[in-house]
């Protein structure tokens, strides 16, 4: 089992005499990442003000690997933990190498002057993070991706115990939030760190965290791996979605579903449907979707988008009940979307409606309605 590096007892965090989260527990370990999760405003980024100092406790305490934090010189505690916080850095007239120098300080003494090893170090952690070949550019002048990287290497030349990072992957692309969470996660395991942060991006801290702590209502509302947090309804309970849905499982939100009587009935399974699905729900077209089984891929953006769906059981031929039932829609509806190309023996029933509404005359395209 990993080492405790961060341990927060009976903590109060805000600002002033006015508490924001009450009676904080958390416990992070090294090589592992605790990811705090809730609404706008609920506290996070003043918790993890107050892991770093920025903010004093108002009540309970911080123990940074068994040693309470404010027994801690500022310097001893550069040395223990360092942080990459929220909004857009600009140090002026500062190169790359230079702000990831700035990680050494606390280790040149009063005077500042890097020797020759805290200089190799700098060098050795902009390699590792993948900003060695920008060292020499200004930093007010490379990509958000490249910036982001660049203060974590900065963090990083700091040997910290405890990393701490406020939203890390907000002002990214996609391609460079994958990229920034798989070198840290790599960096998390090679040197034992212990990470928290704060993130919005519920789907990725899902698949990145080992531990997620949910902030609501001025308190921890729920802490445990994953698997125990994302499920069922409570991510949506959690933030309080009115409209829309969320589904735990895949880590997908969805907007509000068309309601009113279905016009269109979507024959779909194995992913087929889910982009008729959406293209429907911004049509504002009511529809039906059918018949899909319980572990089909359509089935989630079906039940979230869909007036009505009608379901099989998982592994099991659909029977001639749910058949009828789907051929009752069908009757009711204007149109017909098959966007499935692909029958086997458990889906063979959805041959027979596909074929009934061409028959019909109802078999339609996605085109077919825009017009």
């Amino acid at each position: 089992m990993n080492h405790e590096i961060l341990r927060t007892e009976r903590l109060f965090v805000g600002y002033g005499d006015k508490t924001v989260v009450e009676n904080v527990s958390l416990l992070a370990a090294a090589g592992q990442i605790l990811t705090l999760i809730g609404p706008n405003g609920a506290g996070k980024s003043t918790i993890l003000k107050t892991l770093i100092r920025q903010l004093a406790p108002l009540g309970g305490a911080v123990w940074i690997s068994g040693r309470e934090a404010r027994s801690f010189s500022q310097m001893e505690l550069a040395r223990a933990s360092a942080a990459v916080l929220t909004g857009r850095p600009r140090p002026e007239l500062m190169r790359c190498v230079d702000v990831v120098s700035a990680g050494r300080y606390p280790y040149t003494g009063r005077l500042g002057v890097l020797s020759d090893q805290d200089r190799a170090a700098v060098r050795e952690t902009m390699r590792i993070v993948g900003v060695a070949d920008i060292a020499g550019q200004d930093f007010d002048r490379i990509s958000d991706g490249q910036r982001q990287r660049v203060m974590l290497a900065r963090a990083i030349c700091q040997e910290p115990q405890l990393l701490v990072l406020d939203e890390p992957t907000s002002f990214l692309d996609i391609r460079s939030k994958l990229e920034f969470l798989h070198l840290l996660r790599r960096l998390v395991r090679e040197r034992q760190l212990a990470v928290v942060m704060s993130m919005h991006e519920l789907d990725l801290a899902q698949k990145l965290s080992d531990t997620v702590a949910c902030v609501k209502d001025g308190r921890i509302d729920r802490a445990g791996t994953p698997e125990e947090i994302f499920t069922g309804d409570y991510i949506r309970a959690l933030y309080g979605v009115e409209h829309g849905s969320y589904d735990a499982l895949f880590g997908s939100a969805e907007p509000e579903g068309s309601r009113g009587a279905p016009q269109v009935f979507v024959i779909g399974g194995g992913g087929s449907g889910i982009p008729v699905y959406r293209r429907l729900q911004r049509m504002d077209v009511p529809f039906a979707a059918g018949v899909l089984h319980e572990n089909d891929l359509d089935l989630p953006v079906a039940r979230a988008l869909a007036c009505a769906v009608i379901v099989e059981r998982a592994f099991e031929p659909v029977s001639p009940a749910r058949e009828a039932e789907a051929m009752d829609l069908l009757r009711q509806c204007r149109a017909v979307l098959c966007p499935l190309d692909r029958f086997g023996t458990m889906n063979r029933a959805n041959r027979t409606l596909r074929d009934w509404a061409d028959a019909q005359g109802k078999l339609k395209t996605i085109t077919d309605l825009e017009r």
